[in-house]
């Protein structure tokens, strides 16, 4: 899960990131609109934490070319005054949730996840492929009940999978998912990585397919597979 974080003031923006890191998330900071227009244009992200009152370009200016792009990624406002007619511009111009400072950063984490369960199309935190179940608040995946091992790039490349189940995701939308700026991943890390995740997914009957120059699917299990 890769989020841009757009906070001009820095001693909130590490707290923030931080904080969001901690809790398994990729995370990309900038402190202009202008760079958040920019970041928002070369890259896909699964989420927007965007401040109002940023230098260069406003937030709502951000919001708005965003939209205008027709780029649905959610977008949590931050905003330091609790204005009613900012809330409202905000959701018309397609801002998805708001919050106004000082707030509690469990409330901020909470929003999140129900943000990105929204995206997703569910209302709950898990995701399940037969045996296996991945939760997206607590980071942990199981199957048959019992706790997988696996590492801070496992648990990302099973969370990608999982929520693009029986759809082809590239070695590249892998590396977004994973990466944030300044992390390198080579394409033929993520080779490794899928193939630690095999491993231990092995017995269970859940299948990741390799389609040779494009990328991997996760199979949806057959009790899963709606029929002919």
């Amino acid at each position: 899960m890769r989020i841009l974080l757009a906070e001009d003031d820095q001693v909130l923006a590490d707290g923030l990131s931080r904080s969001l890191r901690g809790a398994g998330y990729a995370v990309d900071h900038v402190a202009t609109g202008g760079e958040a227009d920019t970041a928002l244009t070369a890259q896909p992200y699964d989420l927007v934490i965007l401040d109002l009152g940023l230098p260069v370009m406003p937030g709502l200016d951000v919001l708005k070319r965003l939209r205008a792009r027709n780029d649905a990624a959610p977008v949590l406002i931050l905003t330091a005054a609790d204005s009613v007619e900012q809330r409202v511009r905000g959701l018309d111009l397609g801002a998805d949730d708001f919050m106004a400072k000082p707030f509690a950063l469990s409330e901020l984490e909470a929003r999140v996840r129900a943000l990105v369960r929204r995206r997703m199309g569910t209302g709950s935190s898990q995701l399940r492929c037969g045996p296996l179940s991945f939760d997206q608040v607590s980071r942990t995946a199981f199957l048959d009940d019992q706790l997988l091992e696996l590492s801070a790039r496992e648990v990302g490349l099973l969370e990608v999978l999982l929520q693009r189940m029986g759809r082809l995701v590239s070695k590249e939308q892998i590396v977004d998912h994973l990466c944030e700026w300044g992390d390198e991943i080579s394409l033929n890390a993520i080779e490794v990585y899928v193939h630690r995740l095999r491993r231990k997914l092995e017995g269970a009957q859940i299948r990741i397919v390799t389609v040779r120059g494009l990328g991997y699917c996760l199979e949806r299990p057959p009790e899963a597979t709606a029929p002919a």
